[in-house]
């Protein structure tokens, strides 16, 4: 599988990376057992970048994750994972169900922390869940409403960290496209996570972030490609989930007009979903979650697959997809 360079870090991102929250037990509870075979099948599929959180399972995904990469030679993987939510035990409601998606023990509450002593503490903490000598990229998750301090407290102290050594490569991962694009305008980062804001079914980020990350030189790692759940299969069905929650009728028909015409371009509507996001110069990597080790080889097979370039042009005059976010549009054609 090729790789991508994260500016002049060192870190070398394979084109598809392991999204590790499904082994944080994200929405149903898997084993250790499975989520050591899905990490083997990824491996196995050419993956080498994974990324988790102390968010995922309240730490149970790292903690997963990094029993499974220490079986495997340090200097051929790479792995992220995030600050800005520390993780306070909570031993008096371990008898309960953690309220934030994921089915584990209530065993800790999260707490936004962009200081600092909590970007510190954060890390180290993650270090000693996952087992590893060193995290390569670390990414402040979800900043949203913590701008001020993430960027003046939370990214100094990752970028002391980085020109130190102890770290590779720094940025921010979120669900929306305008903040990542001030990190980007505005502050020293090297990679920056977008969640679902540039994938087929929509694509603001084309206007704010992935120009600023194409003038900057910043690396952009594109999650959530199927919307969470949307383009996921061939034919969306009634049931068909957009970020974590019921799609609405409007989308649900849209998503179905794309998969018709993908169908009649000889692909289906995931493959070209996986493909469309790594058409952009700025995308270095497609970042999937996956919860089973079928999924780790249907993603390899959806990858590997040929979308034609004539489907972004087919999808536009068809009204599906907007002029500006055709391939051929953008800094050096693409990928396509």
């Amino acid at each position: 599988m090729t790789t991508t360079e994260v500016r002049a870090t060192g870190v070398r991102l394979t084109g598809l990376g392991l999204g590790a929250a499904p082994a944080g037990n994200l929405y149903q509870a898997v084993t250790d057992e499975e989520a050591h075979a899905t990490f083997e099948a990824a491996w196995d599929a050419g993956i080498r970048y994974f990324d988790t959180a102390p968010h995922y399972g309240l730490g149970l995904s790292e903690r997963r994750l990094g029993a499974y990469l220490r079986t495997r030679p340090r200097d051929e993987l790479v792995v992220s994972t995030k600050v800005g939510r520390l993780l306070v035990p909570t031993p008096e409601t371990a008898d309960r169900r953690d309220p934030d998606m994921f089915d584990v023990p209530a065993t800790a509450r999260r707490v936004w922390d962009f200081s600092r002593d909590g970007v510190l503490r954060s890390l180290e903490s993650s270090l000693e869940r996952t087992g590893l000598d060193r995290i390569d990229v670390v990414y402040l998750h979800d900043p949203d409403d913590h701008w001020e301090q993430a960027a003046h407290e939370a990214l100094p102290a990752l970028a002391e960290l980085r020109d130190q050594g102890v770290i590779g490569a720094i940025g921010a991962g979120m669900n929306q496209s305008a903040m990542l694009a001030r990190f980007v305008r505005e502050t020293d980062v090297d990679v920056v996570m977008c969640a679902g804001r540039f994938t087929l079914l929509e694509q603001p980020a084309l206007t704010d972030l992935l120009p600023a990350a194409v003038e900057r030189g910043v690396a952009v790692v594109a999650a959530a490609v199927y919307n969470s759940g949307i383009l996921a299969r061939d034919e969306p069905p009634e049931s068909a989930t957009y970020d974590y929650g019921p799609a609405s009728a409007d989308l649900l028909d849209r998503a179905r007009r794309i998969a018709a015409v993908c169908a009649e371009h000889g692909v289906t509507l995931p493959q070209a979903a996986l493909a469309y996001v790594r058409t952009h110069p700025a995308v270095v990597s497609a970042v999937v979650g996956l919860a089973t080790p079928e999924q780790a080889r249907q993603t390899e097979e959806r990858a590997s697959a040929h979308v034609p370039a004539g489907l972004w042009r087919a999808l536009a005059d068809a009204g599906l997809l907007a002029e500006a976010a055709v391939p051929r549009a953008w800094p050096s054609g693409g990928r396509a």
